[in-house]
């Protein structure tokens, strides 16, 4: 299909084909969570998978929930929770258990509480989930223990689990039962098979479709161990659950060991803090998936364990100056699966960069549109932004030249379909009904629009979406300046210069004193005061002279709340703290705004920001920043407000703190001289001291300290290997 030119299939903001109801709170369950790969899983804190109407619980691979039921007992009733707890590298979880009291059918107490222990270990590796269970007995006579592991498979697609209603479903066939295994199986209406085995090791004494029951004979003291592993993916004869267990564990162990020496190290005079930085490095080593071209960060968990285009761009940004390995094969991904022709169902046109991959049923089948979606607008230009960035920060030139081919395509998707009026600008519109309405990273179908609250009809030129094809003009022509095409350097030069003034004569609203949300398909300006505008900072699209007004607006007591500067300032007419996009806070919103504050000279307000963000950390299970945060004001001795759906971890919020150190600390790098600059650095309050191990640039690395003196901070190298020059202004 030909792209079309007009308006007519831009409509103002008509229900979504497909509404996904928020009807359960994942902050009522906050449910343990492990990833691996393709497969994510999600349990209550005693370790088993709760089935039942809105329950998110279960393993998942592929878009598919696996298992959807997990229910163990002891002698009939469920043990109580002593504790539970996911390790610091989110490599595992345990969950330490106990035995209530115990009567028989006459009432009389057969066993007394706290008297057998059971410590359950889990790990997903490879599409499988792999337990041990190890029961002890802590009673000073022998003991008879009935355990009993109750299963089921709904093999629901995960936009099911969400939410959404089918009319119809494929065939759940009837389970496969042998001596020490079982086989859960779906085919669905797209005609694919799925299957989960479950293995058990020792034999059961009694294995059903549905449970597995082990009668355990237990002396005092005595650990006795059981091994249970669900396959998500092979149906096969495999090596026994426990010698699957252990070699699991040491390949899983391993790999997360080489993840972890990859990168630079932060460590820093608070405790906490330091708690907080393990977290996010450790969120995002397990939300990386290994892919045919590299290192790329799935978006989050439970709803966006997946591929998508912007999130991990904005992630790999985030993590430049910590591991650009990241980047490069976010690049690589992205770049292999670039669009090369028109396809409305997808929002997909030549050039275009993805935004989302689904492999569940309902996106086989089309009743979602998202199995190979291209409908958001800024991909693109982050994109390119991020290949110039990743050639900044490496000087592997080779790679970017690799590149070049679809950095030239996203360039030209800019010069035609992004820019679909000739206005200069680059605006959005779905191709089709089922397409996501507003397609900036501010998605929900209310999040653009006027002063008076009315949505805002396409196509939709956002600010920050203008700031980023600014930031992708300036890296291509770094690039074509580079590999030899002064020429076009100079074209695309001039074109972010011309960009910059347009920019500026049609979207500073000296009245708001900040920038505007956006213009409408009319070019009518949305007149709302909002995080975007920080954006604009970020890129350096902003003129000199509007960066201290565009600060003090998203400061202001209406933008800032305590925890971060929220979507949309209490002021607008669309403001409500607990919605999605409309008055939230969002961590990674926030470190974009912290480095547009940052490249303007604002390192003492990026530091607000980051101490805003570190607060809110305390309150949270793990130290983990959500997806997002309720916008309500900060309250003396309190904690935020949690958002009830809100995905945790999830890659961009988890690398926030890290991008915002480095806007505070004036990091950069300059690899054809081996530098390494810290300009102006700025400690938060509650920090006296961070040190930086393993910065690498070129073929050496650094450990650099830094350290609070006064109203400077002192940066001393602690040791260096190779060719590094470390330089400071202050």
């Amino acid at each position: 299909m030909q792209p079309s030119g007009t308006d007519a299939m831009f409509d103002a903001a008509p229900a979504a084909p497909f509404v996904i109801p928020a009807s359960t709170s994942l902050q009522e369950r906050r449910p343990l969570t492990l990833k691996h790969g393709d497969s994510f899983a999600l349990f209550d804190h005693n370790g088993d998978a709760l089935s039942g109407p809105g329950s998110p619980e279960g393993i998942f691979h592929f878009d598919t929930r696996h298992l959807s039921h997990l229910y163990l007992t002891l002698d009939g009733a469920r043990p109580m929770l002593l504790s539970s707890t996911v390790r610091d590298d989110n490599a595992a979880i345990t969950c330490d258990l106990t035995n209530p009291d115990i009567e028989d059918g006459a009432g009389t107490l057969t066993l007394e509480h706290d008297l057998i222990h059971l410590r359950r270990s889990r790990f997903l590796w490879r599409a499988a989930c792999f337990e041990r269970l190890v029961v002890r007995n802590f009673d000073t006579q022998p003991r008879q223990a009935t355990i009993t592991i109750a299963f089921a498979a709904d093999f629901a697609d995960l936009f099911e689990v969400r939410g959404a209603r089918r009319e119809r479903r494929g065939t759940l066939h009837r389970p496969e039962v042998e001596t020490q295994r079982v086989v859960l199986a779906y085919t669905g209406l797209d005609d694919r098979r799925r299957a989960t085995t479950l293995a058990f090791d020792p034999a059961p004494s009694r294995l059903t479709g549905s449970e597995a029951t082990f009668v355990l004979d237990v002396a005092p003291g005595e650990p006795v161990s059981l091994f249970v592993e669900a396959n998500c993916a092979v149906e096969g004869d495999n090596q026994p659950p426990r010698r699957a267990f252990f070699s699991a564990l040491r390949e899983s162990r391993r790999s997360l060991r080489a993840a972890a020496a990859r990168g630079a190290a932060v460590t820093s005079s608070n405790d906490i803090f330091n708690e907080a930085l393990r977290r996010s490095v450790s969120d995002l080593t397990m939300l990386i998936t290994d892919t045919p071209e590299g290192p790329y960060p799935y978006a989050g968990i439970p709803w966006f364990s997946t591929v998508f285009g912007r999130d991990a761009l904005l992630t790999a940004l985030s993590t430049l100056w910590l591991d650009p390995a990241i980047a490069l094969g976010v690049l690589r991904h992205l770049a292999a699966n670039q669009a090369t022709a028109f396809d409305a169902a997808a929002d997909a046109e030549p050039g275009k960069i993805l935004h989302e991959v689904r492999r569940g049923e309902m996106a086989e089948l089309g009743e979602v549109p998202f199995r190979r979606y291209y409908g958001s607008i800024d991909s693109t230009p982050l994109f390119i932004l991020l290949a110039g960035a990743y050639l900044d920060r490496t000087g592997d030139i080779a790679a970017v030249r690799e590149l070049w081919p679809n950095i030239e395509a996203a360039l030209g998707w800019i010069d035609t379909s992004g820019d679909r009026d000739g206005d200069g600008f680059v605006e959005y519109g779905r191709q089709t009904e089922d397409g996501l309405i507003n397609q900036g990273w501010k998605d929900s179908h209310d999040s653009v629009f006027h002063a008076d609250g009315t949505l805002a009809q396409g196509p939709i030129a956002l600010a920050e979406v203008q700031a980023y094809v600014y930031g992708a003009w300036r890296a291509a022509a770094s690039i074509a300046a580079q590999i030899g095409n002064a020429a076009y350097a100079a074209v695309l030069t001039e074109r972010a210069a011309r960009l910059r003034e347009q920019f500026d004569a049609r979207f500073f609203d000296p009245a708001l004193g900040t920038y505007v949300l956006a213009l409408d398909g009319a070019k009518r300006p949305c007149r709302v005061r909002a995080s975007n505008a920080g954006h604009v900072l970020a890129t350096g699209l902003a003129l000199p002279e509007r960066a201290q007004a565009v600060v003090e607006t998203l400061m202001a007591r209406s933008s800032f709340c305590g925890w971060g500067v929220r979507t949309v300032a209490a002021t607008e007419a669309r403001y409500n703290p607990m919605s999605y996009h409309n008055g939230s806070v969002w961590p990674h919103d926030n470190a974009l705004i912290a480095a547009g504050f940052a490249r303007y000279g604002f390192r003492r307000e990026a530091a607000r920001i980051l101490e805003g963000l570190f607060d809110a950390s305390t309150y949270i299970d793990l130290r983990r920043l959500p997806e997002l945060l309720c916008g309500f004001p900060r309250q003396r001795n309190q904690g935020p407000t949690f958002y009830p759906v809100a995905c945790s971890p999830q890659a961009w919020a988890a690398v926030a703190p890290l991008s915002v150190l480095q806007s505070c600390l004036g990091l950069s790098f300059t690899p054809e001289a081996g530098r390494i600059a810290f300009d102006q650095p700025v400690l938060p309050a509650f920090l006296d001291r961070v040190v930086l191990r393993r910065l690498s640039i070129g073929e050496g690395t650094a450990d650099v300290e830094l350290r609070r003196s006064g109203a400077q901070v002192i940066v001393d190298v602690l040791d260096r290997s190779g060719p590094v020059h470390v330089l400071t202004t202050s």
